[in-house]
């Protein structure tokens, strides 16, 4: 409501109205593309902002504070006695939200059980390997995970919601650098690195994302997998590797 005057007079002056609001709520990251979006699944159709109502401004903010700040409910404690019938619930009561059932406590045993080397467990996986004997508390404790959140949801959850948020959400592509003739580090490890950039980013973005000098003297790049060199505005896509050639010393 602040701007609304502004907005009719600039409006007057042939100014796109969602350029305006952008502008106006930029530090939400508000983009014009958005606004006209949010404007249509709204229904409002007049470029005259003094008209529009009380509701239709909250409805805008909503609308807007949705596609800029999504909202990702981690449903902690599924496995407690009424943790899946409280996550079926809350699905079927809010369903445009995106819920995901998850064992804060059953991912920390699995862990502390592999860092004591007690079993191999990785983050994200829907079993684990046992490894050597261990007291009937221990693998009582085990068992009850196995049968209560593996079994039952897959997983424990907690890696599901994270890569929810960061692909599902955000949809952040995973980068890899490496080079043409060369995909491991000195001690072996292949492909250890891995950087998270926002959708359409360049290659000029993921050199200057690895250092800005990189990003700065920068020549070309190298598609790892095809061998092809590729310019500094070509877009990334999903696990691409890519190789930077920079004038950088």
């Amino acid at each position: 409501k602040k701007g609304i005057d502004k907005f009719s007079r600039k409006i007057k002056q042939d100014s796109k109205i969602e350029n305006l609001i952008a502008e106006q709520m930029s530090a939400f990251n508000v983009k014009p593309e958005m606004v006209e979006k949010a404007l249509k699944e709204i229904g409002i159709t007049s470029n005259e902002p003094k008209q529009w109502s009380e509701e239709q401004l909250k409805q805008i903010a909503i609308t807007l504070r949705k596609k800029t700040k999504p909202i990702l409910i981690a449903c902690n404690k599924i496995d407690l006695p009424k943790g899946k019938k409280n996550f079926e619930k809350l699905k079927k009561e809010f369903p445009n939200y995106f819920f995901t059932p998850c064992s804060a406590a059953s991912e920390l045993a699995l862990r502390e059980a592999d860092k004591k080397e007690i079993i191999k467990y990785h983050p994200g996986d829907a079993d684990f390997e046992t490894l050597k004997k261990m007291k009937e508390e221990q693998l009582s404790g085990l068992n009850f995970i196995k049968e209560n959140v593996l079994k039952k949801y897959g997983s424990t959850g907690v890696q599901n919601t994270l890569d929810a948020a960061v692909f599902d959400f955000l949809k952040y592509i995973a980068i890899f650098p490496g080079g043409v003739h060369k995909l491991a580090d000195s001690e072996g490890r292949i492909l250890p690195d891995v950087f998270l950039l926002p959708p359409k980013s360049t290659a000029l973005d993921f050199a200057n994302k690895i250092h800005t000098d990189l990003g700065k003297f920068f020549l070309y790049a190298i598609d790892v997998r095809t061998k092809m060199k590729i310019r500094k505005d070509h877009e990334l896509k999903q696990r691409d590797i890519i190789e930077i050639i920079s004038a950088a010393k």
